[in-house]
């Protein structure tokens, strides 16, 4: 059983983050290097704008290719409307019902705007693992 149901206790703290004015190819560069599946995106001051996916990334390099143009910069092609994100203090186990049911792999976690963390499926399982022990 887990000791605490506060998401706090089990987010990523540092997450892998960008920012909407960098250029995509260093965003892509984030996402291998860090080995991660997408990135969330801040703006100048670290409040939370949006979501770049891997998927993302591929659609700037096939439109970039397609159209022999360079690929542009993270806000032409991040998410920024509809994103579900949960706050430090969330039940951990209602975030993870949420997940699940409508599958997403990741949810930024959010505090007066500013990006505060991450909560992925690893920190789920990890979570649940360390305490099924």
């Amino acid at each position: 059983m887990l000791t605490s149901v506060d998401l706090r206790d089990y987010m990523l703290t540092h997450p892998t983050k960008v920012k909407e004015s960098a250029n995509l190819s260093e965003a892509m560069q984030s996402i291998i290097d860090n080995k991660v599946s997408g990135v969330c995106v801040v703006d100048d001051v670290g409040n939370f704008v949006g979501i770049l996916s891997e998927m993302d990334c591929l659609t700037a390099v096939l439109n970039a290719t397609y159209n022999d143009i360079g690929v542009g910069q993270v806000n032409e092609y991040m998410i920024r409307d509809n994103i579900l994100t949960a706050h430090p203090s969330d039940d951990i186990v209602d975030v993870a019902q949420d997940m699940l049911k409508k599958k997403h792999r990741r949810r930024p976690v959010i505090e007066d705007g500013k990006l505060v963390g991450q909560v992925t499926c690893r920190q789920l399982l990890a979570a649940v693992n360390k305490f099924n022990k």
